[in-house]
C-alpha cells in the first residue's frame, strides 16, 4: 500500500504561482509513476501532468505546458507539481495519484489514464482569482 498526503494549495491571484507537494508513504518502492489530477467545480476530473519514476519522463496535458513542471525528491519520496502563470480556469481541487508497478513497461500516454492509478490523495484546493 502506498499513502499519497497532498499540501500546498491555496488562493492566488491570476498571473501567480504554487507549488504543490505530493509526499509518499509506504511501499514507495513500488511506485511505476506518479501523476497529478484537478477537477474543477461541476466538472470530471482531468490529468494535469505525471512523471515516470524509473525515468523521470514527464507526460502533461497541453493546456499547462510551459507552465507547470513536476519533479521528484527522491530522499523524501516526495513529486512536486510547480504551477507559473496561473490562470482561473486551472482552479480546482488538485489530487495526487500513483501507479503501481506491475512487471510491465507503459507507454508515457498512459500517466494520463485515471484508471491505471492504484492510489490517490485527499486533494488540495487550488483557486485563483481573476
Amino acid at each position: 500500500q502506498v499513502q499519497l498526503v497532498e499540501s500546498g494549495g491555496g488562493l492566488v491571484q491570476d498571473g501567480g504561482s504554487l507549488r504543490l507537494s505530493c509526499a509518499a508513504s509506504g511501499s514507495t518502492f513500488s511506485i511505476y509513476a506518479s501523476g497529478w489530477f484537478r477537477q474543477a467545480p461541476g466538472k470530471g476530473r482531468e490529468f494535469v501532468i505525471g512523471i515516470r519514476w524509473s525515468d523521470n519522463i514527464t507526460y502533461y496535458k497541453d493546456s499547462v505546458s510551459g507552465r507547470f513542471t513536476i519533479f521528484r525528491d527522491y530522499a523524501n519520496n516526495t513529486v512536486y507539481l510547480q504551477m507559473n502563470s496561473l490562470k482561473s480556469e486551472d482552479t480546482g481541487v488538485y489530487y495526487c495519484a500513483a501507479q503501481q508497478t506491475k512487471g510491465v513497461y507503459k507507454s508515457a500516454y498512459r500517466m494520463a489514464l485515471a484508471a491505471e492509478y492504484d492510489f490517490w490523495g485527499q486533494g488540495t484546493q487550488v483557486t485563483v482569482s481573476s
